[in-house]
């Protein structure tokens, strides 16, 4: 399978925001993210990597 998981930079570290992203979509909103079961979140931040043969999406928020 093609998805990656999404994750935000928190002091450093990732955490997990969303499982199985197919969907990256940048917006005036920010960007919003949405997995193969259609769950969606939009979130307020920049793509600092993405590593799409680890699966890995990392995020890090804007304000």
């Amino acid at each position: 399978m093609c998805e990656a998981n999404a994750y935000i930079l928190k002091n450093g570290t990732e955490e997990l925001l969303l499982e199985d992203v197919d969907k990256v979509i940048p917006g005036e909103d920010g960007i919003l993210l949405e997995n193969i079961f259609g769950q969606q979140k939009i979130i307020k931040a920049r793509i600092k990597e993405m590593a799409l043969v680890n699966h890995k999406i990392i995020l890090e928020k804007i304000e």
